[in-house]
């Protein structure tokens, strides 16, 4: 058994235990094991190369994945499935070991539906993929995202200041909400609630007139602000770019600064914003995500070994299960807005 493995979408914390997994489990079973660089490209364009001890030795610490990554739909490419199914006769890989989100493993269900042998490792910091009670990367992403609230705690308090806090969450508030509640957020923001500015800004203004002359705001970057035409809509959306790309996706960011602008405008304290973005995908993974990668990576092969393709593993409660890809891509995991009415408690 020859498995190709892929990392796509963007990285994370993780990614690098759960490719050591996979090589370590398949060798124990004799099979052998190709790196494919950069994603679906890279089987598109025959970006192989063979994986062994060697490959994967010290990796287990390292952040980001040392397969590459991109964003490439082999959907929207001229050609690409022909591409894709000729490098996988060229390079002679039976199975591929996809490591990805909802998009990445959108694509392993299409082909798996087209008669490809796929499995499937759940990867996404944003928490936000279905049938998995957990990814890995999410775990470090929150612990980096509270740890830089608690920094911004004390130069908030030192200077008198509002502090808005963006952390990523295109559709889902995971990462504002963990980190938020973690680190101690006055107001927490996410997808789930569209927000009205006037009532984040009494939220504040209540707060400092009981002698806190200080706040924290923690907004997701898919938050979605209130206006009058959308009151009784889901909210609008602030864009960095209208560009979209190969899945779709239009770049989100800058909500932290449109939300510190109007916080200083309607309540009169001085606001800054600080945009965590991609530091909260770099360095090492956590020991939560160390684990969970590698347990995820060795129940994928075995996956291989029981002929279980077009399945995807997951983390039920503490047990690895595994449950079909389309449970994984049908619709995006949200926050439950009870978890959430807890953070309320604590906002002001």
């Amino acid at each position: 058994m020859n498995i190709g493995i892929l990392t796509g979408g963007g990285d994370c914390p993780g990614l690098n235990a759960v490719i050591r997994a996979v090589v370590r489990r398949a060798l124990n079973y004799g099979y052998t094991c190709q790196g494919i660089r950069n994603g679906w490209k890279g089987l598109i364009e025959g970006l192989i190369e063979p994986l062994d001890l060697n490959s994967i030795s010290g990796i287990l610490h390292r952040g980001g994945t040392i397969l590459g990554t991109s964003r490439t739909n082999p959907f929207k490419v001229q050609d690409g499935e022909q591409k894709l199914r000729e490098n996988l006769e060229k390079f002679n890989i039976d199975v591929i070991c996809a490591i990805g989100g909802e998009d990445t493993l959108g694509v392993a269900h299409k082909l798996s539906e087209k008669g490809i042998k796929v499995v499937g490792i759940p990867k996404t910091i944003d928490n936000d993929l279905n049938a998995t009670d957990f990814t890995f990367g999410f775990d470090t992403a929150v612990n980096i995202a509270m740890e830089a609230i608690d920094r911004l705690h004390t130069t908030a308090e030192s200077h008198n200041r509002v502090i808005v806090v963006e952390v990523m969450g295109r559709h889902a508030g995971w990462i504002a909400l963990y980190a938020g509640l973690a680190g101690g957020a006055d107001v927490i923001l996410i997808p789930e609630k569209p927000f009205d500015l006037d009532e984040v800004a009494n939220i504040i203004r209540k707060r400092h007139e009981r002698g806190k002359n200080f706040s924290i705001v923690v907004v997701s970057e898919g938050a979605k602000i209130k206006t009058e035409d959308t009151v009784d809509k889901d909210g609008s959306l602030i864009l960095s770019s209208l560009k979209k790309d190969e899945f779709g996706h239009v770049r989100l960011g800058g909500i932290g600064n449109v939300l510190a602008e109007e916080i200083e405008k309607r309540t009169g304290f001085e606001t800054r914003a600080t945009i965590l973005g991609h530091i909260q995908r770099g360095g090492s993974p956590t020991a939560y995500d160390r684990v969970l990668g590698t347990r995820f990576g060795v129940a994928a092969v075995d996956l291989i070994k029981d002929g279980k393709f077009g399945r995807m593993v997951a983390l039920r409660g503490n047990e690895i299960v595994d449950v079909p890809l389309k449970d994984a891509v049908g619709e995006l995991k949200l926050v439950d807005l009870k978890l959430f009415e807890v953070a309320e408690v604590f906002f002001g």
